[in-house]
């Protein structure tokens, strides 16, 4: 077990942390600021180590996209997706010459029989470079090495030159296509041991802290959450959506920093670390339930268990923690709660529905849908087949249309953002229109951005999969924590807020990696509570 380190303990020592050998980065997929807030008087374990490092409370993912894809982008780039290109987990890209016109963040769609679904995984559409790109570029005996339990987490971090990539490919950890090298001892071990696990039944087990939750919401014809429940063999989306998905990420990590020899090696070395499964227990039942709450402890443990990997490793290591976004609790547990505005997305409000409305309204026939998009929010791409004479009065319709709907907040068009600067800190003080400036991207970005309002749930029916999400402008979806922490640091706990895009060159200054700050939308923050400085 890890122990913890008092702060009072760190502050005795006289002599700074040494420069770093191993640079570890761990995401929380939709481990938001609130959750953070709520259990941290509860961890006994990684994060409460963790939580007496150097801690940002007021961490923000600043941009209005804040999905998976983005949200991990901006962590190891310094780059607002408005820079990175990656302006969501899925887009439209109407020039394609393939049936499907959506496009997946981290997809190659010049496969040949490639779609949104089935996908050749590449770092292609990412724009920049990552910390781990610019660390090989200035030493190439640098070594990256990515895990995640989703490929996007992995493809974000990692980069473009990773030196092993593995992630969960539906029933075992998969590297990127073309790598043809013997994978590490370690990869088949971790599969076998995850096949084993997935083929036999697990019973449930609530841990005592969690019994107070552990309150059923029921969704209908049968259907509840807020209890913990048995997993069925087999059942890998369940074990998805549990802290054995973490775990087996947390082995695969651990067992390749072993077999690598990560951080001992000639060069300073970038282990980067997506852990999804918070995540997928957020979209199946909610963030405040028994089962959220299962997995908070989870995360403690596993956090535990990579930080005893690494002081075993006894070089010097510097660990930063954050999430790539927050996330919605379900409608109906709010409502008990008593928020009345809580609501579920009208499903008129589709694309698919709300464009026919207005095609019909107006005359317009076409051979396609009039509007595209990835969901209720976010990007419209109206269709190219309307004339360019008619182009600007159709988007007016179907900007005031939207912009009437009750559940909208605001809509923006892409000419009102593509004559916005981009928006400068402090974070918490922009506008929607900065929030939406900072996800866009002139070359991507929908020909309208639609923002819901607070509370609104845009999953209109919980019956058929997820009943809650993430993706809003709003600071339960934007805030995160950012934790740093290397052992004989002096902890300190800065209320202000910082950036994700904060985080790249905050690790760059500490191995003396040279960044110029105009490619960049993030600044060095200071790590050090004493008289020195950790940054240039």
């Amino acid at each position: 077990m890890a122990l913890a380190i008092p702060v009072a303990a760190m502050a005795q020592v006289t002599a700074g942390p040494a420069k770093p050998r191993l640079i570890v980065a761990v995401s929380v997929d939709q481990f938001s600021a609130d959750l953070f807030a709520e259990y941290r008087q509860h961890f006994t374990n990684g994060m409460k180590r963790l939580a007496n490092g150097v801690v940002f409370p007021a961490g923000y993912q600043s941009h209005a996209a804040t999905e998976t894809c983005p949200g991990h982008s901006t962590i190891l780039t310094g780059s607002r997706p408005s820079r990175s290109g990656i302006i969501a987990n899925n887009w439209y890209d109407l020039s394609l010459p393939r049936a499907d016109k959506k496009v997946y963040c981290s997809e190659d769609p010049s496969v040949p029989g490639s779609n949104s679904n089935k996908y050749v995984v590449s770092p292609q559409y990412l724009k920049v470079p990552t910390l781990g790109d610019r660390m090989k570029g200035a030493d190439p005996a640098t070594r990256v090495v990515a895990v995640a339990g989703k490929d996007r987490a992995a493809i974000m971090m990692g980069g473009h030159k990773t030196d092993q990539i593995w992630f969960w490919g539906g029933k075992s950890y998969v590297p990127l296509a073309g790598r043809t090298s013997p994978p590490p001892v370690t990869v088949g071990t971790i599969n076998a041991r995850v096949a084993s696990l997935v083929a036999k039944p697990s019973k449930a087990a609530l841990p005592e802290m969690c019994r107070s939750r552990s309150l059923a919401v029921p969704l209908g014809a049968g259907k509840q959450v807020g209890v913990l429940a048995d997993r069925k063999a087999e059942d890998f989306g369940g074990f998805r959506a549990a802290g054995d998905f973490d775990a087996a990420t947390t082995d695969l990590a651990i067992g390749l920093l072993s077999e690598m020899k990560l951080g001992r090696g000639a060069g300073t070395d970038v282990l980067t670390i997506g852990l999804s499964a918070t995540d997928y227990v957020g979209h199946a039942f909610g963030t405040e339930g028994a089962e959220m709450c299962a997995q908070m402890v989870a995360l403690d443990h596993n956090i535990g268990r990579i930080l005893a990997a690494l002081d075993a490793t006894k070089v010097p290591y510097v660990v930063v923690l954050t999430a790539d976004h927050g996330g919605h609790d379900l409608t109906e547990r709010a409502q008990q709660r008593g928020f009345p505005d809580a609501e579920r997305i009208d499903p008129n409000l589709s694309p698919k529905a709300f464009g026919a409305a207005l095609a019909k309204d107006l005359g317009i026939t076409i051979g396609e849908d009039l509007v595209y998009s990835d969901g209720p929010f976010g990007d419209w791409y109206l269709s190219r087949e309307i004339a360019a004479d008619v182009r600007p009065l159709i988007l007016s319709a179907l900007k005031a249309r939207l912009s009437a709907h009750r559940q909208v907040e605001v809509v923006f068009t892409a000419d009102d953002l593509r004559r916005m600067p981009s928006p400068r800190p402090p974070v918490e003080e922009w506008s929607l229109a900065e929030r939406a400036r900072a996800s866009f991207d002139p070359e991507r970005s929908g020909d309208l951005i639609v923002l819901l309002k607070p509370n609104v749930m845009p999953i209109a029916n919980p019956m058929r999969g997820y009943v809650a999400t993430h993706g809003s402008p709003w600071s339960n979806d934007r805030r995160v924590p950012i934790l740093f922490y290397r052992p004989g640091t002096i902890g300190f706990e800065q209320p202000l807020s910082i950036e994700t895009v904060d985080i790249m060159p905050t690790l760059g200054a500490l191995v003396g990696l040279a960044i110029p700050p105009e490619e960049i939308d993030g600044r060095c923050r200071d790590l050090d509570a004493g008289a020195g400085s950790t940054c240039p």
